[in-house]
């Protein structure tokens, strides 16, 4: 059971490092990395995590090292659980989530951080996750809730389907078998899309919210990218991803209340306008629950929160300083900025910005 319900593609298997760059003679105080051209923080950092912070962890170490020569970040996409799995038994720094850790996870990472009150999670931003599919003839599809579901547990076997038909009046939708793809790793995306699933289409999808897709139906890829070339590569196919990352695949509208709503960031960045912080969190845990089944027309609902996982407490004090850093750097204007523009992804807002704030300032207190 869940402790709360949730939040240019490079290869998945390979970790994502980014030369430094900038005159190493240069000083400077403590930098943020938010757009200074002094050299001012040094080290190397180790993260691990999500496949669809890929491309925004790309552009926030870019960001970062152009602004500290000396630091070196690399980041390995091997999935959202496998990110948080090398995180609590201490083989990274921090990790990229697309969902908060959970129960069973909770006592390695506080332990590994020194105690609760050390453990950091912050949201890094919001994304779409988009529907996406390839039917040849078929360039736009509206799909409600329960007929989404239908197809993903194998129940919906034709994109005919009278169930399909009945949501897409005027399309002619062909004698076509579906082939529903998911993810074959532990995945912070899986969680959310079956979050989504578990609540707006509750009488369909009874399984419980999982990383782990929780069925036998359908085809199975490694990561984000698998997705996607699954579904690129096949005929009649349909998935789940991050939306920056579907390409020319088509994208489903998907029903909120009477209308039909595209996965545009913009929509996306509506959902925690009215979720709320996961109860009796840790002072530095920010992870939200949720709104799955909202009623304006201009908020998609099928979303990730992305998080960021750290400690306040290192060993080292300079690994510490360099951690602060690069979350400051992260969660600034200037990063939120560079992800929107490389991600596809929803800035986090000012407001939420200067709440999580106080928890990357506490970095570096406890060591």
């Amino acid at each position: 059971m869940l402790r709360h319900r949730l939040m240019p593609v490079l290869g998945v298997t390979a970790a994502l490092t980014l030369a430094a760059c900038g005159d190493d003679n240069n000083t400077g105080s403590a930098d943020s990395g938010s757009g200074s051209s002094e050299s001012s923080l040094s080290g190397k950092l180790a993260g691990a995590g999500s496949s669809a912070q890929e491309a925004a962890q790309g552009a926030w170490i870019a960001g970062f090292q152009s602004a500290n020569s000396g630091a070196t970040i690399s980041y390995d996409p091997v999935g959202s659980g496998g990110g948080r799995e090398q995180f609590v038994a201490g083989g990274v720094d921090f990790a990229g989530s697309d969902a908060a850790l959970k129960e069973d996870e909770l006592a390695g990472a506080e332990k590994r951080c020194g105690g609760a009150e050390n453990l950091i999670e912050l949201p890094a931003y919001v994304s779409p996750i988009a529907v996406i599919y390839n039917l040849e003839g078929v360039d736009g599809l509206q799909l409600d809730p329960a007929t989404i579901a239908g197809i993903f547990l194998g129940k919906i076997k034709k994109w005919n389907d009278p169930a399909i038909a009945a949501t897409n009046e005027g399309v002619t939708l062909p004698d076509t078998d579906i082939v529903p793809v998911h993810r074959s790793d532990d995945s912070g995306t899986t969680e959310n899309f079956t979050d989504y699933l578990h609540v707006a289409a509750k009488d369909v999808w009874t399984a419980e919210p999982d990383g782990e897709w929780p069925t036998k139906s359908g085809e199975a890829a490694d990561g984000t990218s698998g997705v996607v070339a699954a579904v690129k590569n096949g005929a009649g196919t349909i998935g789940y991803a991050d939306a920056s990352q579907a390409g020319e695949l088509g994208k489903a509208k998907v029903k909120v209340g009477d209308a039909y709503v595209e996965p545009t960031a913009d929509a996306a960045a509506k959902i925690l306008e009215e979720s709320k912080r996961t109860e009796g969190a840790a002072s530095h845990v920010w992870t939200y629950t949720l709104n799955r089944t909202p009623d304006a027309a201009d908020t998609y609902p099928v979303v990730l929160t992305s998080y960021l996982i750290g400690c306040t407490k290192y060993d080292d004090a300079a690994k510490a300083e360099l951690v602060k850093g690069y979350f400051n750097h992260v969660v600034s204007a200037d990063g939120q900025s560079k992800a929107a523009e490389t991600a596809g992804s929803a800035p986090l807002t000012d407001t939420l910005r200067g709440q999580i704030q106080p928890s990357v300032d506490a970095i570096g207190s406890a060591s």
